[in-house]
């Protein structure tokens, strides 16, 4: 590890050696100065860690650097000292960023304290800060918002919609529940020529077979008892756009029959109805159901279901793209912080390691609300493990792996690449540098893995 590397300035030369003598001894690397003049050139020329600098100089005092490093070098933690500590000083120099302000004598101990914390959050806080460039670079590089990750299954995801958007082909979205197929449709719609149109949106699985017909399809006043007006269908109502049917594997056979005949002849009647309704629908759907195993077992009808499948999607489980879980965990952080108002940097290693190792049944949504709930439990300015929901709070990270006699080397391989990024909370320059591999041999390895 990097020792880091704090500039001392006082124009004192008795207390300059004093802090950088104690400090050295402390595991750190030090520079000093005698004035805030020669501070400025010394930051300018090389990477500084952290900065300890006394208020009253000449030339340039404290404050006066202070805010000259806020300003240009935000991201570089600033502790004041001052052997004439008051109230007015300690404020002034917290509104002008200082992380504290010390009294002379320094108590090194305290000190020691404060500079190891000060380090430990600033890294935390610069890791975030990352991470969310990280973000927007994903985003800006697929013109997606919506959906955020890095990992190899996800990049061909987000190429695949990128180029199916434009057609008029329908998508079966495949994916567990949570994984954000919604978000998929969305996306999908977002990047196609029907994005100003209406997108009407149906979870299949809420409502009952009698109630679905209606929703999809519209009625006729006195169709069936309550049906005290005409009413129209989601079909009718996303003419020219795109309709979405979540859990389509719930419908019953009857629906089908006239879902299979919008999908051929672009047409149907509204319940209790005889006029028939020409409609312009894109028509993309989703389940976590395997639909040929449906079809097997008598449960769904099988030209239905290649009208349905033109264009399949799979959206991989979490737990199969740990590389993305830091960015997602980022992603929430950042909302939900917004959304309640507070000011939380990022995740202990504690906190992150708990989050990689945590398999996610579900999925993405179980993150967000995992993150959502951390973020009000939180008290202090970085989310810990003990802010994590308590089935999580005793996952420890295992140093090794077991494989089976009989895996193949292939498999085998395989394997160590998945529980080794899983061991780097999906920082792959940190896998590849214990696999002993180049990056991009890694992430070679990763698409072949995923073809």
């Amino acid at each position: 590890m990097n020792k880091s590397t704090i500039l001392i300035v006082d124009d004192e030369i008795n207390i300059r050696n004093g802090l950088s003598t104690a400090l050295k001894l402390e595991g750190f690397n030090t520079l000093t100065a005698e004035d805030g003049i020669n501070a400025w050139e010394i930051i300018n020329k090389q990477p500084i860690d952290l900065v300890l600098t006394d208020i009253r100089m000449p030339k340039m005092d404290g404050n006066e650097l202070l805010k000259k490093i806020s300003s240009s070098y935000p991201t570089v933690p600033v502790i004041m000292l001052t052997g004439h500590g008051t109230i007015e000083e300690a404020v002034k120099s917290m509104q002008n960023g200082a992380v504290d302000l010390l009294t002379k004598p320094v108590n090194l101990s305290y000190l020691n304290v404060l500079i190891h914390k000060t380090l430990h959050d600033n890294e935390i806080k610069n890791q975030n800060i990352e991470l969310k460039k990280q973000i927007e670079k994903i985003q800006k590089k697929s013109g997606l918002k919506k959906i955020i990750g890095q990992s190899a299954e996800m990049e061909k995801l987000l190429e695949t919609i990128v180029q199916i958007a434009p057609s008029k082909a329908s998508v079966l979205i495949f994916g567990e529940s949570g994984v954000g197929k919604e978000l998929v449709a969305q996306s999908i719609v977002d990047f196609s020529d029907r994005a100003n149109k209406p997108f009407i949106k149906v979870h299949c699985a809420a409502l009952n077979t009698n109630l679905l017909e209606s929703e999809l399809f519209g009625h006729v006043k006195g169709s069936f008892t309550g049906a005290i007006s005409d009413k129209k269908g989601r079909f009718e109502q996303a003419d020219t756009g795109t309709i979405f049917l979540d859990e389509i594997g719930e419908i019953d056979k009857s629906t089908q029959i006239k879902l299979l005949r919008v999908l051929q002849e672009h047409e149907f009647e509204k319940v209790g109805g005889e006029k028939t309704i020409k409609t312009d629908v894109r028509l993309i759907t989703a389940t976590n159901k395997n639909l040929e195993e449906e079809i097997k077992n008598g449960n769904f009808r099988e030209d239905l279901y290649y009208r349905l499948n033109v264009v399949k999607l799979t959206v991989p489980p979490l737990r199969e793209r740990r590389e993305d879980i830091p960015l997602l965990s980022n992603h929430f952080l950042d909302e939900f912080c917004k959304e309640n108002n507070k000011k939380i940097n990022g995740f202990t290693e504690k906190a992150k390691q708990a989050i990689g190792l945590y398999n996610w049944p579900g999925n993405v949504r179980e993150l967000r609300n995992c993150i959502e709930s951390s973020v009000i439990m939180c008290r202090k300015n970085v989310i810990d493990i003990s802010d994590l929901p308590s089935y999580m709070q005793n996952l420890e990270k295992k140093e090794g792996i077991v494989i089976p006699i009989g895996t193949t080397l292939e498999n085998a391989e395989k394997q160590i690449i998945r529980h080794t990024l899983s061991f780097c909370g999906g920082n792959k320059s940190k896998a590849a540098d214990i696999l002993q591999i180049g990056r991009k041999t890694l992430a070679k390895k990763l698409i072949e893995e995923n073809a």
